[in-house]
């Protein structure tokens, strides 16, 4: 490969600092992910003006203005990484009480609780997931009760959290496996009992929802009506004024967004059995389900398709026992072999590490058949997509957020280091 030497000291000082500098990044290799392809390509170049990539091509051919900027080289640039499912922010990186928030277990249903209220970008560990090329995060409650929460986007660089926002809501988190079942007489106690809690909150959702769609109507009819031109005598057919609208419940308004088909359900679950529960209950309520972890996820995976469901991969190196005894290194590939969307995680357990690095997990799958670019896409531009993100971030495009990993080597391989992250045009870490 050049050194790009020459076209370094033609066009870029490196006088400027990165608080007030535009970026110009040099890749070995970069890949775009641009259409979901790897699109790699060699001695290439990408420029970030005002956080946004103005440029990406090969650095003998594109146009770079002639001003100071910062400048860094890599051997492999790829797009900064999406987590798509972790606890990051919830959990701290020191696994004590004053820093986990990820599951509260005073009741088995809170869709309503915000993973935003709970988030800390200060943290370490979201620190040293962003010090691994980990530009923004999926992230939020963990499973473990019938619905734990919410989850949100968020880029992964330091400082206030409204700064980094990019979905404020982007699923409720519900559980159908046996982390959400208590012993010792408490419910739920057994699958069906579990099942019938989720099926009941979402009826009683359904109508709230229509109480609350018929008191707009009205209002927008109301709104709406014009009085006829010389009318003195009340007309008895216009729109009545309806009112209050009805009492705000904040539980019922976080599923009525998912019966909306607003928010997605995002639903732990394992055992194949507990999968069809969850697309039985899908087809029964008309949500959008997202599956996570899915370690039988291959049983069911025509099911899947067909449903048009993306799974949300556990952890590759996850443990193998209870209800993930069935996981299998191989799913990856085998799922994404059968056509369906796949991601895999870091994902949340109950023991350290509780949070993993997911490019990490990404490998392992990688060489177990899922495959280099799979396995890439799996980390940005799928993620993305599926996020609803992929017109800021997921790929190296023009007019995108100038997010960036850069690696001295193979992101997949252990001994490769993150040699910078970029977030925005700013780099956020040099992989110390």
């Amino acid at each position: 490969m050049r050194l790009l030497t020459a076209f370094a000291a033609l066009f870029v000082s490196s006088a400027a600092t990165p608080q007030d500098a535009d970026l110009l990044v040099y890749g070995e290799v970069v890949y775009t992910m641009e259409g979901g392809e790897l699109n790699a390509i060699e001695d290439g170049v990408v420029y970030i003006e005002d956080g946004v990539i103005q440029a990406v091509g090969p650095a003998d051919g594109t146009q770079i203005p002639k001003k100071a900027m910062e400048t860094r080289r890599a051997a492999v640039v790829v797009p900064g990484l999406i987590d798509p499912r972790s606890t990051a922010g919830l959990t701290g990186i020191y696994n004590q009480p004053q820093d986990q928030d990820i599951i509260e277990t005073s009741k088995p249903i809170q869709p309503e609780l915000r993973a935003l209220d709970a988030y800390n970008g200060r943290d370490e560990l979201v620190g040293f997931l962003r010090a691994k090329g980990v530009t923004t995060l999926h992230t939020g409650h963990a499973a473990g009760e019938a619905m734990s929460g919410q989850l949100f986007v968020v880029k992964t660089r330091e400082g206030s959290v409204g700064e980094s926002v990019l979905v404020e809501t982007s699923a409720v988190s519900a559980t159908l496996a046996p982390s959400a079942l208590n012993s010792g007489g408490k419910g739920p106690g057994t699958r069906a009992k579990l099942a019938m809690i989720l099926r009941d909150e979402l009826i009683d959702a359904q109508e709230y929802k229509a109480k609350v769609d018929a008191w707009q109507a009205k209002k927008d009819a109301f709104d709406a009506h014009t009085p006829a031109e010389g009318e003195s005598e009340p007309d008895e057919s216009a729109p009545k004024d309806p009112g209050d609208p009805p009492s705000r419940n904040l539980r019922l308004e976080a599923l009525a967004s998912v019966l909306s088909g607003d928010v997605p359900l995002l639903v732990t679950a394992n055992r194949a059995q507990d999968i069809d529960t969850a697309l039985r209950l899908a087809d029964e309520f008309g949500f959008t389900l997202w599956l996570d972890s899915g370690a039988e996820a291959y049983l069911v995976a025509e099911e899947l398709r067909a449903a048009g469901v993306p799974v949300f991969l556990h952890p590759t190196m996850a443990r193998p026992w209870g209800d993930m005894q069935n996981m299998s290194w191989t799913t990856a590939g085998r799922l994404a072999d059968a056509g369906l969307t796949v991601m895999t995680q870091s994902g949340y357990e109950g023991y350290v590490p509780k949070v993993r690095v997911v490019l990490f997990e990404a490998a392992i799958a990688a060489v177990n058949g899922w495959g280099f670019e799979r396995a890439l896409a799996g980390l940005t531009i799928t993620p993305a997509r599926v996020l609803g993100i992929d017109d800021r971030v997921g790929s190296i495009e023009i007019g995108k957020d100038g997010d960036l990993a850069l690696y001295d080597g193979d992101p997949f391989e252990y001994t490769t280091r993150c040699v910078g992250t970029v977030i925005e045009g700013v780099v956020v870490s040099d992989g110390e």
